[in-house]
């Protein structure tokens, strides 16, 4: 009894589905609707992210109790800048608010053109687009991987010239965790704009998942009806 049910539920599944459009088929897939959903979430989020702090250090030395930190947004700083570097100037190294310039100052655009992008990927029903949803899935990990890369170039590109530069040989500051410079120890964390960017492309590859399912179940019920003769 309980197989001629089935049977009946997809017959009627099928005849309601006759007429349309492959695409029209997909889009009314339950699970390409959660796709949507999550699609559209992730691009709210991955916007949201851009006005919450992505890294930040902490400077520890016992002459500053309190520790000195730098806050890291996907466009701006804040924080101790002007103190930190006060003392990078001893040991030769340039002034933090010189890194990163063409990058922060094109994160906005490039934020927004991803949320759009993966906006794209929810409402164009063509396979092909998800490619668009690759920035999204890959920009928590650019932008440690540009910090990386800032760090290492102030770190070991010293001013030779500067007062202190004899006492300290070249070094890249840890970008998490714990390190040592000089007679300083620093503390990096990850911040709540990150991890908003990485749970965005979590839930972007996510609902490619489930577009990629919802178009799966299409393909494979025009393939019945094909070897049916509908």
């Amino acid at each position: 009894m309980a197989t001629a049910t089935q049977m009946n539920k997809k017959e009627r599944e099928m005849d309601s589905t006759q007429g349309l459009s492959t695409i029209a088929k997909i889009s009314r897939q339950p699970s390409f609707r959660l796709s949507t959903a999550l699609l559209i979430a992730a691009a709210a989020i991955l916007a949201i992210s851009t006005f919450l702090p992505y890294w930040r250090i902490r400077l520890n030395a016992p002459q500053y109790p309190n520790g000195l930190f730098i806050i890291v947004y996907v466009n701006h700083m804040e924080g101790d800048v002007r103190e930190v570097d006060g003392l990078n100037h001893y040991i030769g190294m340039a002034p933090l608010e010189e890194a990163a310039n063409i990058e922060r100052s094109l994160a906005p655009i490039a934020m927004v053109v991803i949320a759009f992008m993966i906006i794209s990927v929810a409402f164009i029903h063509s396979k092909w687009f998800a490619i668009l949803a690759l920035p999204a899935m890959l920009f928590p990990f650019i932008f440690l991987a540009d910090m990386w890369v800032w760090l290492w170039y102030y770190g070991n590109h010293l001013d030779p010239t500067a007062a202190l530069s004899s006492s300290i040989k070249p070094f890249t500051p840890a970008i998490l965790g714990t390190g040592v410079v000089g007679q300083f120890s620093t503390t990096a964390t990850l911040q709540l704009g990150w991890y908003l960017a990485l749970l965005a492309a979590i839930l972007t590859g996510i609902g490619l998942h489930y577009r990629r399912k919802a178009r799966l179940l299409v393909e494979q019920a025009e393939r019945v009806e094909r070897d049916m003769g509908l």
